[in-house]
C-alpha cells in the first residue's frame, strides 16, 4: 500500500493525516498552539514553533502511529492559515512573528492610504479585491514603515504555507490562490506579480515564485527529512491556504458549490463560472488553471466560542464544556428570547470590512441565562454568515449547494441555526477532518493517483441539514443589520 500525507496549520491547532490510495485515514495527529495578540487589532504566530515546529511534530507522530516506511509516502502537501506576512532573511530565517490574515488589522492606515492613492476601481479591476485587513500588500508597507531595520534584512516575504514549503524543499514558492491576497501586488488578469500600482511597497524579487497548488514545488531535503521523519526526495506540492484545502476535502468542484468552514472563523468559498468582482467579497484564481473562486470570511467565529467558554464556563470541565454549552443553548428558543449578538470581536471582514466594528450583546434582561447568551452567540455568527450568503445572492451568484466542514460541525445547534437563518440546506461529509484531508487528496492529485471527481468516493455525504422556516430569524436578522448601521459611528468613537 502507498500513501499521501497532508498537514494543515490552523489558527489554534495543527492537524495531519496519512491517507491510503482509497481515501482511508490510516493515522491522524494534532498539536495545539496559541494565537498571539501582542496588542488589540494584532494577531501573530511564532513561525518556528507554531508552523515548522508543529509540522515536524505532527509528521513524526503520523509515522510513529502508523508504523509505515516513510518511503511508502508518495507525496506530501501542506496548507496553513492565510494570507500571512512573514519576512525572512537570506537563509530563510524569520525576522519576526508571522502576521496573520484578516484578523490582524494593524495596517488600517496603509489600507486607507493605498486605496486613496491608487483608487478603489483600479485596485478592484487589476487585483480583483478591494484592499482590506485581509490584504498582504498594506502589511508589507506597514513593515517597511514601522520595522525599517527588519525590512532592510528581508530577502523574501512569505506566507505560512510558503515558509513550510521552503523548509521542506529549499524553494520559495506561492500558489496563485494565495498570491491573489497580496493586493495590490498581484494582477488577476495576467496572473503575475505587478509593481506599477505601488512600486514603493516591495521589490518584486522579494516575492516567491508563482505556481499552481498541485505543481510539485520540490522534494524533501536531507535536513527536512531529519527533522520530519519523511524520506529524502519525497515530492512536495506548492500547497495553498487552509480554507481552499478544506473546500477540496468536501468536494467543492463545480460552479455553484459553496463551502462553509466552521473554524476559528467562518470562511466561505464559492466556485464560480467566471471572475466575480465586488468590493465586499474576495476573488482569487481557483487552485486549478482557468477556474475561479469567490471568498468571504467572518473575523471571529469559533474563536468566539472559545472566548465564551474561557470567560463564562469556568465551572465546566474544559474538555466537556462545548457539548454542555450546546445543551444549554438547545434549551433556549430560536431567537434566544430577544437577545442578539454582533460577532465583531476582532472588527469584521466580509461584507462590511470594518476594522473598527465592535462585538456586543444587545437586548439583555434579567431573565437571560448563560444558555440564552450562548445561543445568541451562535445565532450571531449565523446572522453574519447570512449577511455573506445574501451578498452572493444579491450579485447573482447564489449557492446551489452548501457543504459544511470543520470543528463547528460537531455543534448541532450551530449547524441547524445556520441552515434556518440562511435558509439553506447543508451537506456534511463523512470525514470532517478538513484541510489536512484535502491536502492528502491534493498530493494524490499532483502525482496522478486520483481524479478530482474521486473525492466523492473518498469522502461521501453523511448528513443532510434541512432549513426550517422561522419568522423570528428573519425579524432578528433585520435588527442585526440595523443594529450595526445604527452603532458603527459609536463603535469608531469607542
Amino acid at each position: 500500500m502507498r500513501y499521501t500525507l497532508g498537514i494543515d496549520i490552523g489558527t489554534y491547532e495543527t492537524k495531519g493525516v496519512l491517507v491510503d490510495e482509497g481515501g482511508q485515514v490510516i493515522a491522524q495527529a494534532g498539536r495545539a498552539h496559541k494565537m498571539l495578540v501582542p496588542q488589540p487589532g494584532w494577531a501573530e504566530h511564532d513561525p518556528e514553533q507554531d508552523w515548522w515546529g508543529d509540522f515536524c511534530v505532527v509528521s513524526q507522530a503520523l509515522l510513529q502511529q502508523s508504523g509505515i516506511d516513510p518511503t511508502d509516502i508518495l507525496a506530501v502537501a501542506c496548507s496553513a492559515i492565510g494570507p500571512c506576512m512573514l519576512p525572512v532573511d537570506a537563509q530563510g530565517n524569520p525576522l519576526m512573528n508571522g502576521v496573520l490574515y484578516g484578523v490582524d488589522a494593524r495596517a488600517e492606515r496603509e489600507v486607507r492610504e493605498l486605496t486613496e492613492r491608487i483608487g478603489e476601481e483600479v485596485i478592484l479591476s487589476r487585483c480583483g479585491n478591494a484592499l482590506t485587513s485581509q490584504s498582504v500588500g498594506p502589511k508589507i508597507l506597514w513593515l517597511k514603515r514601522n520595522r525599517a531595520d527588519l525590512y532592510q534584512q528581508t530577502a523574501q516575504i512569505l506566507t505560512s504555507t510558503s515558509f513550510l514549503v521552503h523548509r521542506l524543499t529549499g524553494r520559495y514558492v506561492i500558489d496563485h490562490y494565495t498570491a491573489a491576497n497580496f493586493s495590490p501586488l498581484y494582477d488577476v488578469s495576467t496572473q503575475s506579480w505587478i509593481e506599477d500600482l505601488a512600486d514603493d511597497i516591495v521589490d518584486l524579487e522579494k516575492l516567491p515564485e508563482l505556481l499552481w497548488s498541485t505543481d510539485i514545488a520540490g522534494y524533501v531535503s536531507k535536513s527536512a527529512a531529519q527533522a520530519t521523519g519523511l524520506a529524502e526526495g519525497t515530492p512536495v506540492t506548492a500547497g495553498t491556504i487552509d480554507a481552499a484545502a478544506e473546500a477540496v476535502s468536501v468536494g467543492v468542484n463545480a460552479p455553484g458549490d459553496m463551502m462553509a468552514m466552521y473554524g476559528s472563523t467562518i470562511f466561505i468559498i464559492l466556485r464560480t463560472a467566471q471572475r466575480v468582482s465586488d468590493p465586499r467579497l474576495w476573488y482569487a484564481p481557483w487552485l486549478f488553471e482557468g477556474e475561479h473562486a469567490s471568498m468571504a470570511g467572518l473575523a471571529t467565529s469559533g474563536t468566539l466560542t472559545h472566548w465564551f467558554r474561557d470567560q463564562f464556563a469556568k465551572d465546566l470541565d474544559p474538555e466537556q464544556a462545548f457539548p454542555l454549552l450546546a445543551l444549554e443553548a438547545q434549551d433556549s428558543p430560536p431567537g434566544a428570547k430577544g437577545l442578539l449578538l454582533l460577532p465583531y470581536f476582532s472588527g469584521e471582514r466580509t461584507p462590511i470590512h470594518d476594522a473598527n466594528a465592535k462585538g456586543s450583546f444587545f437586548g439583555l434582561n434579567l431573565t437571560h441565562t448563560r444558555g440564552d447568551m450562548y445561543r445568541a452567540l451562535i445565532e450571531g455568527i449565523a446572522y453574519g454568515t447570512r449577511h455573506v450568503t445574501d451578498t452572493f445572492s444579491e450579485i447573482g451568484h447564489p449557492p446551489h449547494r452548501l457543504l459544511a466542514v470543520g470543528g463547528g460541525t460537531k455543534n448541532a445547534v450551530w449547524l441547524q441555526a445556520t441552515s434556518d437563518i440562511c435558509g439553506l440546506r447543508q451537506e456534511v461529509r463523512k470525514n470532517t477532518v478538513g484541510a489536512s484531508y484535502g491536502d492528502a487528496f491534493l498530493a494524490a492529485l499532483a502525482i496522478g493517483r486520483v481524479k478530482r471527481s474521486d473525492i466523492e468516493h473518498w469522502n461521501p455525504i453523511a448528513a443532510d441539514i434541512r432549513a426550517n422556516a422561522d419568522p423570528r430569524y428573519d425579524h432578528n436578522f433585520q435588527i442585526f443589520r440595523d443594529l450595526y448601521d445604527a452603532t458603527k459611528a459609536i463603535m469608531k468613537r469607542l
